[in-house]
């Protein structure tokens, strides 16, 4: 669904505006509104811990002033997306301005860790938001099902599925899966 400029910028106010509360998840804005996810599981927010630990001891090396980090925001008005990743790759300098968010061409690469609650927006939704927004790399961790994707090339037209245990590769990067673990 496109959302015109204007519009896009209607919501990002009100998505600004919206109280912060505890127990709440995150804002973003995809599809033409606003959406408000529920909070992550521990288990969770383990995998982004672990996965971010293996990406910034390679990164000194492959892409040196990167961070792996979460958090953070990304945004795409022109496509009418704000989305806030699990887990990004960026110039550490990029932290240092008062932009609300990072923009696409600063990210090398997006990681999604599924939720229980709404698998099909990662699934789905972000593989094409991700797309759009020109997002080199996406890595997708299911630890409903033990498994995950990487997707890469142009438009994500490379799929790479994976079982927890691997030992995949993500763009430059080599990630150890046997550290994640499943929800159940």
């Amino acid at each position: 669904m496109s959302t015109t400029p204007t519009a896009y910028a209607r919501l990002r106010e009100i998505a600004d505006r919206l109280p912060r509360l505890p127990g709440a998840g995150k804002v973003e804005i995809a599809d033409g509104g606003i959406v408000v996810t529920v909070p992550p599981v521990n288990r969770h927010e383990l995998a982004v811990v672990r996965i971010a630990r293996q990406l910034n001891a390679q990164l000194p090396r492959t892409h040196p002033g990167h961070i792996a980090h979460g958090g953070a925001d990304l945004e795409d008005a022109g496509l009418g997306l704000l989305r806030n990743p699990d887990l990004m790759v960026f110039s550490q300098e990029a932290l240092d301005d008062d932009r609300p968010a990072f923009l696409p061409p600063e990210v090398l690469l997006v990681v999604e860790i599924v939720s229980g609650h709404n698998p099909e927006n990662d699934y789905r939704a972000k593989v094409r938001d991700y797309a759009a927004m020109g997002i080199p790399l996406y890595l997708l961790v299911d630890p409903r099902k033990g498994t995950g994707i990487v997707h890469d090339e142009p438009g994500y037209t490379s799929r790479k599925e994976f079982a927890f245990g691997d030992t995949i590769t993500v763009g430059p990067w080599t990630l150890d899966t046997g550290v994640l673990r499943t929800y159940a």
